[in-house]
């Protein structure tokens, strides 16, 4: 088994790379590098002139780097991007992909605390350099903003009564590990939904943690700039929070409100949307349960 195998199995690995429409001698960015499933492939279909710019958060992501004189990668959150890509001469690029959430590598990383599978230090930074951890969110917010938390992020319809129980059992000690958690909470996961929950659960605290929303949306303001005209933008998503402002951005050039329209009541937009979504085949969902929730959207620069 190949390193980027054991690292993150790759989702919707030729679907998301065929969106991208490559040219041999054109300029891609993989913002989401990880195993570097996704990178590889691109790698395959350029020519000696193309180029690939990957970046990635993730510390253990730097063991897969390639070695390729056509390859750059930057360890930096890709809301970042365009920043660096210009730091590296890029003022336009022909193609964007983007396989957000967390990877294989950091779910099956016990210690990494982003999973109710195993026992570990209440963690979930994907980047293991920033301060904020699941541990400060749990032990520190306190009882609204947490709940606001659970609410907006892991849509719970008993966050309140979550975030309350929380606070109460912190005061006794604080909340360290994922089996502490699992016990604080054990009075809101019934036997046939508790796995469902408790991603739920973990989704909000992860999302808050990594500030997730936040860096996608600046993330998606900088394709539009940075993608030339004919360039395509190819993005997976796993939830339905990310997948609406990745909709909405391909749609309309923003997150909230209506784009403008010119004196003949045309609407001005950066994007064209590239036909309806993509979703896993049944075969690769069970060789990848994390392909269940996947879904590709792909857009086209106007």
């Amino acid at each position: 088994m190949t390193q980027e195998k054991k690292y993150h199995k790759p989702v919707l690995l030729k679907e998301s790379v065929d969106a991208l429409n490559i040219q041999p001698d054109g300029v891609y960015v993989d913002v989401t590098f990880g195993g570097g499933g996704h990178s590889r492939e691109i790698l395959s279909r350029l020519g000696s002139e193309g180029r690939l710019v990957a970046f990635d958060q993730d510390e253990d992501a730097l063991q897969n780097k390639i070695e390729d004189e056509r390859f750059i990668l930057i360890h930096q959150n890709f809301q970042y991007m365009r920043r660096f890509l210009r730091f590296h001469k890029f003022e336009k690029v022909d193609g964007i992909l983007a396989d957000l959430g967390v990877s294989s590598h950091q779910f099956d990383k016990a210690e990494r605390g982003f999973s109710n599978r195993f026992e570990a230090k209440l963690d979930m930074r994907m980047d293991a350099s920033r301060k904020l951890s699941a541990f400060e969110v749990l032990n520190e917010y306190d009882e609204k903003k947490l709940t606001f938390v659970l609410k907006m992020y892991g849509e719970l319809r008993q966050a309140p009564a979550m975030a309350r129980e929380i606070v109460h059992k912190r005061k006794e000690n604080p909340l360290e590990t994922t089996g502490q958690l699992r016990e604080v909470l054990k009075r809101f996961l019934p036997s046939h939904r508790e796995n469902k929950i408790l991603a739920q659960f973990y989704q909000a605290i992860r999302i808050e943690v990594n500030q997730e929303l936040e860096v996608l949306r600046s993330f998606l303001g900088q394709t539009s700039q940075m993608l030339r005209k004919g360039g395509r933008l190819s993005v997976i998503s796993y939830h339905s929070l990310e997948d609406r402002l990745v909709k909405r951005y391909m749609r309309d050039g923003m997150f909230e409100g209506q784009p403008e329209k010119d004196v003949y009541g045309r609407v001005e937009v950066p994007f064209k949307r590239v036909g309806r979504f993509i979703i896993p085949d049944e075969k690769e969902i069970q060789n990848n349960s994390r392909a269940r929730s996947a879904i590709l959207r792909i857009a086209e620069k106007l």
